[in-house]
């Protein structure tokens, strides 16, 4: 009897965790789905961009099924757990086993097909820097997430100063200007010497080397997460057969 009590608690606070995560997770989706200034709106306006690069736009959507998932599973598992429902405990593991098999599925996916993933950032490169060159310093909106961008991320174009080469913002500061973020070590003008000189990294490069140093970490948090899954889900069956025995 004790043992169940606590097991009641552990599986009250786990999902009470889950539940705050969720309300968490789809404040920050319906952030980025309402926020024009999202890192993800820029590549919406490039023409000749891969249909697979579109899917990155939707991410905030992805966050709010997430949020909304967790906030299901939270409540099933602190109410079941409490009121000792049978059909909540069964519901909330089934949930959890489900999303612990797309998991476990979506890391083969990823593992397998990594070159792939790799050869579709590199195919967009051109056609993200053609955009640049064609609309930087002409389309204020393009121009403005830009410089939003590189400022909030410390980076310099896709994949360095060069990406603004010829475009109208370069072109009408007589060919040898680049932007400020280009140049953050030198309070004097921007101009391909500074930048040179300076080297500042693409957004590209950056997003990719800060996946890289953090990844032990993020594969420490995915590991205690599906250790976390596997451990509820033997929690909710424990307290499960538990209500059978002592209907009997």
């Amino acid at each position: 009897m004790c043992c169940k009590g606590f097991l009641k608690i552990m599986m009250f606070i786990f999902n009470g965790v889950i539940f705050l995560a969720g309300v968490a997770i789809l404040g920050v989706g319906v952030w980025v789905v309402v926020d024009e200034d999202s890192l993800f709106s820029l590549v919406e306006n490039v023409e000749g961009l891969p249909e697979e690069v579109f899917q990155l736009v939707y991410v905030g959507y992805v966050l709010i099924g997430v949020g909304a998932v967790l906030l299901i599973i939270g409540f099933l598992g602190c109410c079941g757990a409490i009121k000792e429902s049978k059909c909540m405990l069964l519901t909330f593991f089934s949930i959890v086993l489900i999303i612990f098999i797309i998991e476990v599925a979506g890391g083969v996916v990823l593992f397998v097909f990594k070159d792939t993933v790799d050869e579709l950032f590199n195919s967009i490169e051109d056609k993200v820097r053609k955009d640049i060159q064609s609309n930087y310093g002409k389309d204020d909106d393009m121009t403005s997430l830009w410089n939003a961008t590189m400022e909030q991320f410390h980076c310099c174009g896709y994949k360095n100063y060069t990406d603004f080469q010829g475009s109208p913002f370069n072109t009408l500061n007589g060919g040898d200007i680049y932007p400020a973020q280009c140049c953050m070590q030198s309070r004097s003008t921007c101009n391909s010497n500074t930048a040179h000189q300076e080297s500042v990294e693409g957004c590209f490069d950056k997003l990719v080397r800060t996946l890289e140093d953090n990844s032990l970490i993020i594969a420490g948090v995915a590991m205690g997460i599906a250790a976390l899954e596997i451990a509820a889900m033997v929690v909710s069956m424990v307290l499960y057969c538990g209500i059978d025995k002592k209907s009997k």
